[in-house]
């Protein structure tokens, strides 16, 4: 009753929270979220994990930030795949039919199942070299003549 009355009266003694020993982590930003690939496989599964969708685990392929998203440890023989170099990895990561295999340290796969690119644009990992291949859609004659009533 009496530490509501000094709530209550504006008197109760505030003490800050000291640093020391607290759980809160801040509001991730993007440029905190590179991964570091110098560790095994579960950490890089944790850490794109942990920071999937905001502010996405990235790391640059190409000369651009690309973000990962969709990661889970991988127990398995080394899929067949085309290799695909990325920044400060020290093994290239191989794009196979079912994603992007990326390796940890240790030797260990994580494989991860979507990419989204600078522009904002999302595809699936294992389109990442076919990402580019566009397909022209073609009329029949009566879509075209459709098309032109519409126009």
């Amino acid at each position: 009753v009496e530490a509501v009355h000094l709530i209550a009266d504006g008197k109760a003694p505030r003490i800050p929270q000291p640093k020391e020993g607290a759980t809160y982590e801040g509001i991730q930003k993007k440029e905190n979220a590179e991964v570091s690939w110098d560790q095994p496989a579960a950490a890089l599964h944790n850490w794109i994990r942990g920071h999937d969708k905001v502010p996405g685990a990235w790391a640059t392929i190409d000369g651009q930030v690309v973000t990962f998203y969709g990661s889970s440890l991988l127990d398995a023989s080394v899929p067949a795949g085309q290799e695909l170099a990325i920044k400060g990895a020290s093994r290239p990561g191989l794009v196979t039919k079912n994603g992007l295999v990326v390796f940890g340290n240790d030797g260990k796969m994580v494989l991860v199942r979507n990419l989204q690119f600078e522009d904002g644009k999302m595809i699936p990992a294992s389109k990442y070299f076919s990402a580019d291949e566009t397909t022209a859609l073609e009329l029949t004659e009566e879509e075209k003549k459709m098309a032109e009533d519409i126009r």
